[in-house]
């Protein structure tokens, strides 16, 4: 079992930026997960945002985040990130992590996920 903790939430004005974190916990072996962070804005269906290899080698962005979100992972942490720039107010969502065994892919096909933090951005 894994135990996913997203941080780092909370209300930005448009143009800001804030840095979210997902702690990974239990018997795991966190370098051996694929990883992504996903979102859900009110009304909208969850969607992918980024994903990463277990090594951090390769990643995944979804087009209306490309060039201004980055996603990484400290392996010796057990921690997954994601950080925000340019923030835009339909970038408002609940941001969850969610860890996968085996290849990274681009879809809702994760073993384990955390319950989420939420994002606020003001126009």
């Amino acid at each position: 079992q894994v135990q996913l903790v997203e941080s780092g939430g909370g209300l930005v004005q448009a143009g800001g930026s804030l840095r979210l974190s997902c702690a990974a916990s239990g018997r795991t072996f966190f370098s051996s997960y694929a990883m992504g962070w996903f979102r859900q804005a009110p009304g909208k269906e969850r969607e992918v945002v980024a994903a990463i290899t277990w090594s951090g080698s390769s990643t995944y962005y979804a087009a209306s985040v490309e060039g201004r979100f980055t996603i990484s992972r400290d392996n010796a942490k057990n921690t997954l990130y994601l950080q925000m720039n340019s923030l835009k107010p339909e970038d408002t969502a609940i941001y969850y992590c969610a860890a996968r065994r085996g290849l990274m892919v681009a879809t809702q096909e994760y073993d384990y996920w955390g319950q989420g933090t939420q994002v606020t951005v003001s126009s």
